[in-house]
């Protein structure tokens, strides 16, 4: 397989001596997230590992969105650049990603909220950046997201014409999710990523076309992963919206102890 290959199975089970080590993120345990950005929430990222399809409880589907940049005067590798650089701006109204201070380089945990379904409860988690080189990029997705999933961003050329193209290995994470994704959920992700490459290309002045191909890859239910709906990102982020007067009562009293703490610190004679 060569390097910047698109097809999210291959990439996991590729060994890094084959590629570039500079573009894997190099194996941890947990997440951490050292700065969030203003308007993030790290309530379901922080602290968890990833995981993949293999993890994943619902059925599996590999989900393929392409748009072709005809006319536009763009290489693969510029039209990666700018889908790295500008992100967040890609995603469809009503969703807000938080992209690494550093960047989407290897290794990097980005963060973001969306409202899956109507209603005021955002849910809040993130993914880690697995890899990443000049014409492709891959998300993992932390415990508790509503996929258990690698989503491969990647350009090509194609006939003199540079292709887009989403990709994404997925299981819903839990048996919730997976009701979910049954009662529309998973139309609901599907547009979510026809419309991201809708306002890409339209990024670079094209009203592209995005053609979709969904395949159910594993149509078993793993049920040994049914546990996993502990770390449930959307319970999780539902109770915490649901303390938040609890918190807003509970922080004049922290101030106020942090204050007395300083007055009667006094220094050293």
């Amino acid at each position: 397989m060569t390097v910047g290959s698109t097809d999210p199975s291959a990439v996991a089970r590729q060994p890094a001596e084959g590629r570039d080590s500079a573009y894997w993120a190099k194996p941890i345990g947990k997440l951490s997230v050292s700065a969030v950005d203003a308007g993030a929430a790290n309530i379901n990222v922080a602290g968890r590992r990833v995981v993949g399809p293999v993890q994943g409880f619902g059925q599996m589907w590999q989900k393929t969105f392409r748009v072709r940049l005809e006319g536009a005067s763009v290489t693969p590798a510029e039209a990666i650049r700018a889908w790295k650089d500008h992100f967040p701006r890609f995603w469809p109204k009503g969703a807000s990603f938080y992209a690494p201070l550093a960047g989407i380089t290897p290794g990097e945990v980005g963060l973001f909220t969306l409202s899956p379904l109507p209603g005021p409860v955002r849910l809040s988690s993130g993914v880690l950046v697995i890899y990443a080189d000049d014409e492709s990029f891959t998300f993992m997705t932390p415990e508790g997201h509503l996929l258990a999933a690698w989503i491969t961003f990647s350009a090509s050329e194609e006939n003199g014409v540079t292709v887009m193209q989403a990709q994404v290995l997925e299981r819903a994470n839990d048996p919730l999710y997976e009701l979910a994704g049954l009662l529309g959920g998973n139309s609901v992700n599907n547009r979510f990523w026809e419309q991201t490459l809708r306002n890409l290309s339209a990024h670079f002045g094209v009203a592209g076309q995005v053609q979709t191909q969904v395949v159910c890859v594993d149509p078993r239910r793993q049920w040994s992963h049914a546990g996993n709906i502990w770390h449930n990102a959307g319970i999780r982020s539902g109770l915490y919206a649901a303390a938040a007067p609890v918190r807003w009562i509970a922080k004049p009293f922290h101030a106020g102890a942090g204050d007395k703490t300083r007055t009667t610190t006094k220094s050293p004679s």
